[in-house]
């Protein structure tokens, strides 16, 4: 990251704000009229939150080419892994009764009973993919650079 240009910081910073937006307003930790939890949220919720949504962000970031031009690498593992830590933080931060899908699994007191004392080991869960991605990502990014041809084109010349 001490290579990054000022290009993937910028994404870096709006992807991670964007998202902890995204996550707060829908699990309702920050207080909006849409969404309202039926449970308390838990301490831990909001350091999970944060630090997932940075984690996100710097992820993000890590897909954009840092000249601007050319395509960056793809990889499906390291997709695979970012999109699983970041449903996981989400489902870690919810609400567990106010979770449809929870709901509909193990109805309210299941809910309660089950999902809502497993919460912890899904945030712990979803932050050390996030992390995991993100390293993975640095790392090929820095054993694997190619070369940027950076001289003017010019018409009829290959």
């Amino acid at each position: 990251m001490r290579t990054w240009t000022r290009r993937q910081w910028v994404t870096a910073v709006a992807a991670s704000a964007g998202i902890a937006v995204v996550i707060g307003l829908v699990t309702a930790l920050i207080p909006n009229p849409l969404f309202m939890r039926m449970i308390e949220a838990p301490w831990w919720s909001y350091p999970v939150w944060l630090v997932s949504a940075v984690l996100s962000g710097l992820l993000i970031a890590t897909y954009v080419a840092p000249g601007g031009r050319g395509e960056p690498e793809r990889s499906q593992a390291h997709g695979r892994r970012s999109i699983a830590g970041a449903v996981l933080s989400f489902f870690a931060v919810g609400c567990p009764t106010c979770n449809k899908l929870v709901v509909l699994a193990l109805g309210t007191n299941g809910a309660i009973t089950w999902f809502a004392p497993l919460q912890p080991v899904l945030a712990a869960g979803s932050l050390a993919l996030l992390a995991w991605a993100l390293r993975a990502r640095l790392r090929s990014a820095r054993e694997c650079r190619i070369p940027v041809d950076r001289s003017p084109v010019t018409p009829g010349r290959r």
